[in-house]
């Protein structure tokens, strides 16, 4: 990358989160307050709807961010994905074309990208590492959100490679927080199993869950994931894709067993197993951040006592 078009952010910055009200936006917006940001930048769905390039642009024009975060996209789990193909692909692609794009013909000096660990092949070897994206075909249930996020990975490498600037794709392994999206139908496989155990704690009813419970899958908590986006806004980062995870996964299995025993379910756990597993396996290689000094501090099972603590203050609220 061209060094002139570079320059490192600094706690005046204009920060745009897009996505600021969601699981990543808010605790990325938590972290660079704490870090003394001043000038953040955030606009709900209903003020700005990211599907609209005219919107898009103009909010640009008007607001003048130096750097932007995409932790904005049409996410949820292998319901809401098997059911709504069209959405999870051309929403996803409207909202990251429109910004990326404005990013690119704007001042904008840095550009965060946030994608997934579902990018990459169903089979490919394990741990997942960067240059295995593209090299065979997705998982089938979640294809569709998939090739969106692969099209702004590429889109961001494409500005990097031909204009020099300082966009970044952060890949995170399965994520969850304060935040997250309880809802049955929509969301990812941690909370939701938070949500079940506890709403059959009170009778100890049993727990029916998807699959055989051996897929194995990696989780990070969302507060790690948004100190690696800080630390992609202040530093100039030499490669384009990064992934970000702990390194350590679990089996479904397992993670149902420790969830029911933080919530403190003693009812019988069901596997259903005419329901997909999904992927066998995603654990992530993240050496390549981690060789930058980039570390994840909290582990699974405070993650979750954190995240079930959360999910009881604000339960009213949730899904």
């Amino acid at each position: 990358m061209s060094k002139s078009a570079l320059k490192k952010s600094n706690h005046e910055s204009r920060i745009y989160i897009a996505g600021h009200r969601g699981m990543v936006g808010s605790a990325v917006w938590r972290a660079l307050e704490t870090k003394g940001y001043t000038n953040l930048i955030g606009k709900t769905s209903a003020e700005l709807d990211l599907r609209n390039q005219q919107a898009v642009i103009d909010f640009f024009n008007k607001e003048q961010p130096d750097v932007v975060i995409n932790a904005a996209a049409k996410v949820g789990g292998i319901l809401a994905n098997s059911e709504n193909p069209y959405p999870f692909l051309m929403e996803n692609l409207q909202i990251q074309n429109n910004l990326i794009d404005t990013a690119h013909k704007t001042a904008v000096s840095k550009f965060v990208f946030l994608g997934s660990s579902c990018i990459y092949p169903k089979f490919a070897p394990q741990p997942l590492k960067e240059e295995y994206l593209l090299t065979d075909s997705l998982e089938p249930t979640n294809e569709w959100y998939a090739i969106a996020k692969i099209a702004g990975v590429k889109a961001c490498e494409a500005i990097r490679k031909q204009y020099g600037k300082d966009f970044v794709s952060l890949m995170p392994t399965n994520l969850y927080g304060p935040f997250d999206n309880f809802d049955l139908k929509s969301s990812h496989v941690l909370p939701a199993m938070l949500r079940k155990f506890h709403e059959a704690k009170a009778s100890n009813a049993p727990v029916t869950l998807w699959g055989s419970g051996t897929p194995m899958r990696e989780f990070l908590y969302v507060d790690d994931l948004a100190q690696a986006v800080v630390f992609a806004v202040e530093n100039i980062l030499p490669e384009h894709l990064y992934n970000v995870g702990t390194g350590t996964d679990v089996t479904i299995k397992e993670l149902a067993e420790t969830i029911q025993s933080i919530v403190g379910h003693k009812g019988e756990l069901v596997w259903d197993s005419s329901k997909p597993d999904g992927t066998p396996r995603k654990l992530m290689d993240s050496s390549k951040l981690r060789s930058l000094n980039w570390e994840p501090k909290i582990a699974l099972h405070n993650g979750i006592k954190l995240a079930y603590s959360w999910y009881l203050k604000n339960e009213n609220t949730t899904s």
